[in-house]
């Protein structure tokens, strides 16, 4: 598991100075781990405020208390001007994130009164982009992704189970490499997600032809990775280990560009795809949103806007410019 501790590796600042940017950022994160805030989330938020420490340490700040409104206007700027190292900017939701997280570390020292003000406490943050997924699997090319490994191999057989899991839940990546076997209730049809997105558990029903796939993988392919009964993980590597979300996502990534479908992407396209398809076939949002694991629904309404089948519909049912029946008359 990711660690905060080692964004400090390097750090050029005192971190015995109680008034220093590094000293009080280990603090709010200490405070962050008390409030029970997952380890991904802290890991997270140190890397964001490493890169402040960072431009701070350019002018010649090093505490907290030196920070001031304009310091954090021109922080928004240095964002929004910033550019990678392929030339492109910073989205405009990671400016928002990294805004977000220097505010909530003043609003954090202000409370707790290490600081007398706050110097970020009415910053306007940059206005959120909606944007819709770039790319959606239709049924038939949902199909020639999960036909693409080859199954007469062990790993092949692997593979199609997680594709197919994916593809029938709509869970995220890391939520499937956290799955344990006991997570699978194969009588009920229903996966269990313990601690996903938010921590937060949630039930997800899952179809017979993904439990048929696993239950194979299960019987035949992964007491040959691992025969210890002490490992629970569901889904194993080649060296017998719960899989990792960063390898798995490359791994379903390389099988979708295999499938040659004209369409790239990897864990989260199947979840894209999982929603659009219920959707489409006049599944309730409000299920949509439970499965996906949504806090809010509007997180799940951009769906209704790349399900354009029934958009489609509605259009030809209603629009009055139609065709004749007679085109030639």
């Amino acid at each position: 598991m990711k660690s905060f501790r080692k964004d400090y590796m390097q750090e050029s600042q005192d971190a015995s100075d109680p008034q220093g940017l590094l000293y009080l950022t280990g603090r709010y994160l200490e405070y962050l781990r008390v409030k029970n805030f997952s380890e991904e989330t802290i890991y997270a938020r140190a890397k964001y405020l490493r890169y402040f420490r960072q431009f701070c340490e350019q002018i010649n700040i090093t505490q907290a208390r030196q920070v001031t409104r304009a310091v954090m206007v021109n922080y928004q700027s240095y964002l929004f001007h910033y550019r990678k190292e392929n030339g492109k900017p910073l989205t405009i939701g990671t400016q928002h994130h990294r805004l977000s997280v220097v505010m909530s570390l003043f609003s954090y020292l202000t409370k707790e009164g290490l600081i007398l003000y706050n110097p970020a406490a009415d910053l306007d943050l940059p206005r959120k982009e909606h944007r819709l997924p770039k790319a959606v699997l239709s049924m038939s090319e949902a199909e020639a992704v999960l036909n693409t490994p080859d199954v007469n191999m062990p790993m092949g057989i692997r593979d199609r189970a997680i594709l197919e899991i994916f593809y029938s839940t709509g869970i995220r990546r890391k939520e499937l490499c956290d799955l344990d076997i006991g997570h699978i209730d194969f009588d009920r049809g229903l996966v269990r997600v313990e601690q996903g997105k938010g921590k937060k558990d949630r039930f997800v029903p899952v179809g017979e032809r993904a439990l048929q796939w696993t239950e194979k993988y299960l019987a035949e392919v992964r007491p040959r990775l691992c025969p210890s009964l002490n490992e629970q993980a569901c889904f194993l590597n080649t060296l017998g280990c719960r899989m990792s979300p960063g390898r798995l996502g490359s791994h379903v990534h390389d099988i979708i560009e295999k499938a040659e479908i004209g369409k790239s992407g990897s864990c989260h396209l199947m979840r894209h795809t999982f929603a659009t398809l219920l959707l489409e076939n006049g599944c309730d949002i409000r299920y949509v949103q439970a499965m996906l694991g949504h806090a809010n629904l509007e997180t799940t309404e951009i769906y209704t806007h790349v399900s354009m089948r029934q958009l489609k519909l509605a259009h030809t049912r209603h629009h009055p410019a139609k065709m004749p029946e007679n085109p030639s008359e």
